[in-house]
């Protein structure tokens, strides 16, 4: 069983939001549709789900045309679950009513059955008499996931179903999502714009930017082998810092990277994550000196703020990434190296980063 989007295009007005989207959910596969608000992820779930008219491109689940332009098979008919962002509970039904609403036409028997089935799959057999009101934000959400999933769809859609969570409970609810996702073994595609949880939740993600696929691929992929600057730093964290291209690598203050085919002598852009910022005795053979300006400890890791001269009479600023317990103090002299497999050199557009991101650290001059 699997779900794949061909050739994917819509417009609203003028204003084009898919830009051919092609992609394949294989049997028990997630796929994240990771990118900025408002470059169409919510819509294509929407086209899936047939709460759009297909405009251009075609749908298919299991070998059977969901939609085409000119032929659409009806929402109810698609047995494709869909979990919003605010859940669209009923109010005025109890939690088992609310899960049991999509089985209309089942015999009162099975309805039954199978209500205890998805309730108990989601651990809330316990509250199937209360009403949504009663409920916490997880809970809701998981009465939202029964819901989905009481019905046996054949693909499972989830819209930012964790975004209204605060964090400590989103991380526990979508733990408790993932497991019950991998259990039921269907194709599932969510909607994200957070980074983290799609690396959580996905075999596969894909990037959107302005209605089209930037990168699609494992997260690790993405994170370590991203295709542009924007995949890069959508991806996580990076610290800037101009290099030149000599002899396939891109050269820097601190070191150098692969330089991925880019034209000798060419101004590059080294993209470094914070983990890969190595720090060292300072004086290293190896690395280059720089200056503590503060360090904190985040909890999981610690984050260290340092200086480095760019050689040109200014200073670079950089973030590393460091196991908790790291004791560096502010004006201490240390070594910092870079870690090449945390290194991504592009070509240096004019004016800064092409497509920078949200997790960008600029590694600027003063």
């Amino acid at each position: 069983m699997s779900l794949i989007l061909s050739d994917i295009r819509h417009s609203y007005g003028e204003r084009e939001v898919l830009r051919g989207i092609t992609i394949e959910v294989a049997r028990g596969e997630i796929v994240c549709l990771l990118g900025p608000s408002g470059d169409g992820k919510t819509t294509l779930l929407r086209l899936v789900a047939g709460l759009e008219h297909l405009q251009q491109g075609r749908i298919l689940l299991d070998g059977r045309v969901l939609a085409e332009p000119g032929q659409e098979i009806p929402p109810e008919q698609r047995h494709v679950g869909f979990v919003f962002q605010d859940y669209a509970l009923f109010p005025h039904l109890t939690v088992q009513e609310n899960v049991a609403f999509g089985l209309r036409g089942m015999p009162k028997g099975d309805r039954v059955w199978r209500v205890a089935e998805a309730l108990a799959r989601v651990g809330l057999e316990a509250y199937a008499s209360a009403w949504p009101h009663q409920l916490s934000g997880g809970q809701q959400q998981r009465v939202a996931l029964a819901r989905a999933l009481a019905p046996r769809p054949a693909v499972l859609l989830l819209d930012e179903a964790f975004a209204s969570l605060d964090a400590r409970l989103r991380e526990q609810v979508r733990d408790d999502t993932l497991h019950v996702l991998q259990e039921a073994g269907i194709p599932a595609l969510i909607v994200t714009h957070d980074a983290e949880e799609a690396m959580f939740m996905a075999d596969r993600i894909a990037l959107m930017r302005e209605g089209r696929v930037v990168q699609l691929g494992t997260p690790e992929q993405l994170y370590l082998q991203p295709a542009d600057p924007f995949v890069a730093t959508f991806l996580g964290e990076v610290n800037r810092l101009p290099a030149r291209i000599r002899e396939g690598q891109a050269w820097s203050v601190i070191g150098c990277a692969p330089a991925g085919g880019l034209p000798e002598g060419s101004p590059a852009e080294l993209l470094l994550r914070p983990e890969g910022l190595r720090i060292l005795p300072a004086g290293q053979e190896g690395s280059t000196l720089a200056e503590v300006e503060a360090c904190r400890l985040l909890g999981a890791t610690t984050l260290v703020h340092m200086a480095v001269a760019d050689g040109e009479g200014g200073v670079l600023h950089l973030h590393a990434r460091l196991p908790p317990g790291a004791a560096l103090v502010r004006g201490q002299m240390v070594g910092v190296a870079l870690d090449p497999g945390r290194a991504f050199a592009f070509p240096r557009a004019q004016g800064g980063i092409p497509g920078g991101g949200q997790g960008a650290t600029e590694a600027q001059s003063a």
